[in-house]
């Protein structure tokens, strides 16, 4: 395959190695970037460290990888994401590998900072991929991509048993082997996408940053960037929590809590590629008020803490006992994990529909808003464990986040509609966006 970016790049060869390796090394990357979810667990016990403590060590490469999105996706745009992603793979293996010379809690904290470039991946293959694809199938192609997420799933299921066997610093070093191997392996299946390769041609340079930042001004883009807080950085946070979670609610071992955790990883990025055929399909905004609403409700259950009832009957007390079991709560949050997944889709479906030019800096500034959620939302899991004694806290903080997206929502479209249709009216306004 030639990989000089010299031949058709709009070709099916070149856009099916566009989609598939991108995804591929998506998943590698998520694999990395919350490899704390497994490892943290172990190293909390080693170094004593508080819940508050954990929260911030799993959130840490979450950071980097949020921070760094925005950059890398500008970076996207006028270097090629094949160039771009290459370099974060191979940055972000040599980070992995220092982990296993950490050995105080500052050094750990500082080496995952590396770790976390494996998150800024993401707005790097989003801008990539959308630049081989037309508009109508970009949220197909943009949900198929995303599809990396089930790498956090892959973590759960596979380094606890290289943890068991060999040690956290096995895990840390098979992770970043594969991630090397995966940069090598992507440069040398992949092309320029076409608009590089355009440039190129032509000497065209590439547009000014300030350009590039220009849509970022806009309030909508605030809004996309606030949905993905809750539907990519809350599911980022509970693929770190839940293990942890399991282990102190419900007393599982660190395989077991991997394997449901999984559970919930795995519907939560797998059908991230249907939330695309269905924003294509029907609009990225219905898909976003299921996916907010059910959100919701899922949310409100399992917020619900263990519980004894006592009523006062015609004939004495009445007591009862109300808890979520654990067969219930890995169904409960398979709902959940599903329902993200579509809304996931659904965000990047708005952005690239929005801002067509600008791909790589909106993706990224929505990418970063996410994973900052990703971030924050460890830490305050264990700050509000802390606070309250409650291991349902982490489910009330995300229910609070959710009623209030979908306020901001249903008063931000019937605006938008509101607009239009006086725009309409007065002849001076096309029809707008369906999606949106």
């Amino acid at each position: 395959m030639q990989t000089d970016g010299h031949s058709d790049p709009t070709a099916s060869g070149a856009q099916g190695s566009a989609l598939w390796m991108s995804t591929l090394a998506f998943t590698v990357c998520f694999a990395v970037w919350t490899i704390f979810s497994i490892i943290g667990v172990r190293i909390k016990n080693e170094l004593g460290l508080n819940e508050t403590e954990f929260g911030l060590l799993v959130g840490t490469p979450i950071l980097t990888g949020s921070l760094s999105r925005i950059v890398l996706g500008i970076w996207t745009d006028r270097y090629g994401g094949r160039l771009v992603l290459t370099l974060t793979m191979l940055a972000t293996s040599i980070a992995t590998v220092l982990l296993v010379f950490a050995h105080t809690y500052t050094q750990m904290l500082l080496a995952a900072l590396g770790v976390g470039l494996a998150g800024g991946s993401f707005a790097v293959g989003v801008a990539y991929v959308s630049r081989f694809f037309p508009s109508e199938r970009q949220g197909t192609v943009l949900g198929i991509f995303g599809v990396g997420n089930v790498g956090a799933a892959v973590t759960k299921m596979l380094a606890p048993l290289v943890l068991v066997a060999w040690g956290w610093e096995a895990v840390a070093l098979v992770w970043a082997a594969a991630l090397a191997l995966m940069a090598v392996t992507f440069w040398l299946t992949t092309y320029d996408d076409p608009v590089l390769i355009e440039r190129k041609r032509t000497g065209t340079p590439p547009p000014p940053y300030l350009m590039e930042l220009s849509a970022l001004r806009d309030m909508q883009v605030c809004r996309f960037a606030a949905y993905y807080f809750f539907v990519f950085g809350a599911f980022v946070a509970l693929a770190l929590w839940l293990p942890r979670y399991l282990i102190g609610v419900y007393g599982l071992d660190i395989e077991t809590a991997g394997l449901i955790g999984a559970a919930y990883s795995i519907p939560a990025s797998i059908f991230r590629a249907y939330g695309g055929v269905l924003s294509d399909r029907v609009g990225a905004r219905t898909v976003m008020y299921w996916s907010l609403g059910v959100s919701a409700l899922a949310t409100l259950f399992l917020s619900l803490p263990p519980t004894n009832y006592v009523m006062r009957g015609i004939n004495g007390d009445i007591a009862f006992h109300f808890e979520i079991g654990v067969g219930v709560f890995v169904a409960a949050i398979f709902v959940l994990g599903f329902f993200m997944s579509l809304g996931k889709a659904a965000v990047y479906k708005h952005v690239a529909t929005h801002y067509p030019a600008n791909v790589g800096a909106v993706g990224g500034l929505v990418g970063m808003i996410g994973g900052l959620g990703g971030f924050v939302l460890p830490i305050a899991f264990g700050f509000l464990d802390d606070l309250t004694g409650l291991w349902s806290s982490c489910f009330m903080l995300l229910f609070v986040i959710v009623v209030g997206l979908m306020a901001w929502m249903d008063v931000a479209v019937r605006r938008t509609q509101q607009q239009g249709r006086k725009a309409l009216a007065s002849g001076s306004g096309e029809p707008l966006y369906a999606g949106e």
